[in-house]
């Protein structure tokens, strides 16, 4: 049935209604319930804030410096590109105090560490902020991004008789995709899987899928893929779901020695990464200075009270002025660029109005809902999808978008209807075999094997890669902290610290210190991960260390590695209610970032009543048999 795609994306569109109403329910209430304390414990507020000098940046727009002056070490949730609203408290004694917003809003230009740079709407007065008592900033609802996706949806949805409509039945049919015919090409410096999959990208005419398990050289094969493309096309579009994944394959072409162009700004504000953003190199090109003085004049000239008919004729003839300098340092920037690199939802960007590319590359395309995947698709004649559905799947919070299918993602639909696209990455160099064998068995048939450098590597003689320390005979109980925020499971957590001093202690700590042994601690609750910083400040033992020790969520440690991981489960109770553990691409990638010693802590009454959490278990305790 010929209009099978249209139903299938109305439905999308549908579910994806669902998730913004339901999310900016949940952000109105939560602003006004919420607690600001708690919201700053999130990481969606800081509070309080000083405001610094204000500016005009390169791109013409009105910015102000924010600063943190709590020296709170909370993980916070602002990134570039997110909206922000300004608040202050009203001074009606300590305990009326109330909550008086500014009545616009900004976006995040960048953070980084304590300092934030917002960008301000025109009718914004920096001078309010900086001279307002008891300031804080907090994450607004993200309007722009469903905006895009709505918009995207629907341009999808209308296409006819172009290559956005081809691509569009062709992902939601059977049909099979169209290739090239030449002769493979050889990278002896590829294993053969990640050879092969290079070629399967240069053969494709339309769609094509790198799917890489944890460890199997994802990144490594696509930058092949995109340095090879780049020999047939002059440029390509690089996208994925976050910044932190463009930054991190930006990085890696640019060690290449590839030219990208970074629209957005990047997580990580390093020299580096700084240096390849739309921003720096429109303000290094040599026509800026002049572009900058003329911007100055405009402003100048509109703070002037006189505004008799010379005032237009110079305002036009600045303004004009000033439009031929901006499109000709935009072209020169474009037209050198090897790699355009950018969020999905950075693709919308007016930069790229009217820009078209042979090949888009959506990295960590299983993360993405498919609506986002559209917005960049848009601009490409073929799409490589590269990424793992069996890790982590994108955020969905209203359960009834989730039950209807919008956590499936448009990487998934095309391996679902399209097996012959999908080129699976086998051969992966981060744990040793024992850690990899059971993610390898229940996530992917068995396929993946271990590089035989790495077999056997461990951090102690005879030591066992994994083991499980079993609560449930402790009495540990889990506790619950506040909506959304999660669970807490203290005496598991003190449990997890004794564990990794023991274990550090048997390696000595010169050995960890002159080989950067480095350790990461999981939990999947939030309210688990702060408490565990907290403890790991307090404890003396920990202070050498400190460096080489992070704490995360699952999601905060997507794409990482360490060479010890401890995960903390947290669930301990009589019912065998697990929550969200039993997402188990969750799980997978907690027990994957492993190189040669994973622990779990858990209380395996509860945990084991699920059938994977009982099979892990049984893994685990065969290995010390």
């Amino acid at each position: 049935m010929p209009s099978s795609p249209i139903l299938d994306l109305r439905q999308q569109r549908f579910l994806l209604e669902l998730e913004y109403q339901s999310e900016k329910q949940a952000f109105e209430q939560q602003t006004e319930a919420i607690g600001l304390q708690r919201k700053v414990k999130r990481g969606d507020a800081w509070y309080p804030v000083r405001a610094g000098r204000s500016y005009y940046n390169s791109l013409n727009q009105l910015t102000i410096e924010i600063i943190r002056t709590d020296d709170e070490e909370i993980e916070h949730n602002f990134e570039f590109g997110r909206p922000v609203s300004f608040f202050h408290l009203t001074d009606e004694g300590m305990k009326n105090q109330k909550i008086k917003y500014f009545r616009y809003t900004g976006m995040v230009s960048y953070v980084d560490g304590n300092r934030m740079v917002v960008t301000l709407p025109d009718n914004a007065q920096p001078t309010e902020l900086q001279n307002t008592e008891r300031l804080g900033i907090q994450l607004s609802f993200d309007e722009t991004s469903y905006r895009l996706m709505f918009e995207a949806l629907d341009r999808v949805m209308a296409a006819k008789n172009n290559r956005l409509a081809y691509l569009r039945d062709l992902f939601y049919s059977n049909q099979r995709a169209a290739r090239f015919t030449f002769e493979p090409m050889r990278f002896p410096w590829l294993n053969p899987t990640q050879e092969r999959a290079v070629n399967e990208v240069l053969w494709s005419k339309d769609v094509m899928v790198v799917h890489g398990p944890p460890g199997t050289g994802k990144t490594t094969t696509l930058v092949e893929a995109i340095n090879e493309t780049l020999r047939r096309e002059s440029q390509v579009l690089v996208c994925a779901q976050s910044n932190m994944a463009v930054d991190w394959i930006s990085e890696q072409l640019v060690d290449r020695g590839i030219n990208v162009l970074r629209i957005g700004n990047p997580t990580r504000v390093n020299d580096k990464m700084l240096g390849f953003t739309y921003e720096r190199r429109f303000e290094a090109h040599p026509d800026y200075p002049q572009l900058w003085s003329i911007r100055k004049a405009i402003r100048e000239l509109r703070s002037q009270r006189k505004r008799g008919e010379s005032y237009h004729q110079r305002l036009d003839r600045l303004k004009s002025r000033a439009a031929e300098l901006e499109i000709r340092i935009n072209a020169e920037l474009f037209d050198s660029a090897r790699v355009i690199a950018s969020t999905l939802t950075g693709a919308a960007n007016r930069l790229l109005d009217g820009q078209k590319f042979g090949t888009l590359f959506i990295d960590e395309a299983a993360q993405a809902l498919e609506a986002a995947c559209w917005i960049a698709i848009r601009r490409a004649s073929r799409v490589i999808f590269a990424g793992d559905h069996c890790q982590l799947p994108p955020t969905v919070k209203s359960i009834l978008a989730l039950k209807g299918g919008l956590g499936k993602t448009l990487m998934e639909r095309i391996v679902e209807n399209k097996p012959e696209v999908v080129t699976l990455l086998e051969v992966q160099y981060r744990m040793c075999e024992e850690i990899m064998r059971f993610s390898s068995d229940y996530f992917y048939d068995g396929r993946v094997q271990t590089a035989p450098q790495i077999r056997h590597r461990s951090i102690l003689d005879y030591d066992i890669p994994m083991t499980w320390i079993d609560t449930a005979d402790m009495d540990f109980r889990e506790e619950f902290v506040g909506e959304s925020f999660g669970r807490i499971n203290k005496s598991e957590a003190e449990l997890t610290l004794i564990t990794l001093e023991r274990y550090l202690s048997r390696i000595g700590k010169q050995r960890i210190l002159d080989e950067r042994i480095d350790t990461g601690i999981i939990s999947p609750y939030r309210a688990q991960v702060q408490y565990l910083r907290r403890q790991i400040k307090k404890k003396e033992f920990f202070k050498p260390y400190r460096h080489l020790i992070s704490v995360n969520t699952v999601d905060g440690f997507q794409g990482q590695e360490r060479d010890i991981i401890l995960i903390s489960l947290v669930r301990a109770n009589d019912d065998g209610q697990i929550g969200f553990l039993r997402d188990l691409r969750r799980m997978n990638v907690a027990i994957t970032r492993a190189r040669m010693k994973l622990i779990i802590l858990g209380d395996s009454t509860t945990m084991t009543r699920h059938p994977f959490y009982k099979k892990l278990y049984e893994y685990v305790e065969g290995m010390e048999e």
